[in-house]
């Protein structure tokens, strides 16, 4: 697949346009999550602020509401989902920050860079448990059987990820797995629960494509870590070989690279803090050796696989907008 401009125009597609026909909703998400965490707890307020500040795009969310409004029937209750959603959302973010010690995030001071390393994982756990609760008031099972399988799966790819003792054998289905874990399962949890809340008839077609968009957007953030300054990502370049991570980039380049190619590679990896020199080495072998248009093949392959699954879906303005999210995914720069 190619990534596609709007039909018509030659303007890149913004995530503007791609939220104008559930613009009214999403607006709504923002006051649902206030709602779902207040606490009596003036410290608790100010991590929450700070929470909030984090919450970026609402990719997800806007993912949610354009599913739930398929077949024009989307129900009041969607913004409450897109609200667990991003919350849920935010505490993988802050957890994988702790895992990570991480000290940025868009740009921003981290949960344990601002506060403590304790606060953090509690905040974490926090966000979690309030998700959990509000599940739990709108008595729908079946919403809370998808985001709890994708709850369980984020944390079986983070663990696969802290379980691999070798980062350089990770291998192409290793990555796969983790991706379609840590990033494919709320993506795809999104449109699943959108379409029970609108569109139940086109439930497995939605699932799929949010699935596979997912995957489509974890490879291009790998693919920025190769290719986009800190201004432009919020976080160093490179930021994954420094904090030892293995993508699809450098996973397809390892199949054949050289004698001489593999020592410095494997030195950066042996290194317990890699220089800026052994980062740049690394991202201009992998540069060289055509890692990244083996990645940008493979995202394409999945939003290709994504674009499928919307196939039987009726002609409208939301169905065009989850288009749209294709070229979105595969042209972003940040």
């Amino acid at each position: 697949m190619t990534a596609r401009p709007r039909t018509g125009s030659s303007t890149p597609v913004s995530l503007k346009d791609i939220q104008a026909p559930v613009a009214e909703a999403l607006s709504r998400v923002h006051d649902e999550m206030w709602r779902i965490v207040a606490i009596d707890s003036e410290f608790f307020r100010g991590v929450n602020q700070h929470l909030m500040l984090m919450k970026g795009k609402m990719v997800r969310p806007t993912l949610l509401l354009l599913s739930s409004e398929v077949t024009g029937g989307g129900e009041e209750r969607a913004a409450s989902y897109a609200a667990v959603l991003e919350l849920i959302h935010l505490a993988t973010l802050v957890h994988d920050d702790a895992v990570d010690h991480s000290v940025l995030r868009r740009g921003m001071p981290t949960i344990n860079a601002l506060f403590t390393h304790e606060v953090s994982v509690i905040a974490g756990d926090f966000l979690y448990s309030r998700a959990i609760q509000e599940l739990v008031r709108l008595d729908d099972m079946e919403a809370l059987r998808v985001f709890a399988n994708a709850a369980n799966e984020l944390t079986v790819g983070e663990m696969r990820q802290l379980g691999a003792l070798d980062a350089l054998a990770f291998s192409e289905d290793d990555y796969e797995f983790l991706i379609k874990c840590k990033t494919a399962a709320l993506f795809k949890a999104a449109c699943d629960v959108g379409a029970l809340c609108g569109a139940p008839r086109y439930r497995l077609q939605l699932a799929h494509f949010g699935e596979r968009l997912g995957m489509a957007f974890q490879v291009q953030d790998d693919l920025l870590d190769y290719t986009e300054s800190s201004g432009t990502t919020g976080k160093p370049a490179g930021l994954d070989l420094k904090e030892h991570k293995v993508t699809l980039p450098l996973i397809d380049v390892l199949r054949r690279a050289s004698a001489s190619q593999r020592r410095v590679i494997d030195e950066l990896f042996t290194t317990p803090e890699p220089t800026d020199q052994q980062i740049a080495a690394v991202v201009e072998i992998v540069r060289d050796a055509g890692g990244l248009e083996y990645a940008r093949h493979r995202g394409e392959e999945f939003a290709g696989q994504a674009e499928e699954a919307l196939a039987d879906l009726p002609e409208s303005p939301v169905r065009a907008a989850l288009y749209d999210t294709l070229a979105y995914v595969l042209d972003r720069r940040s």
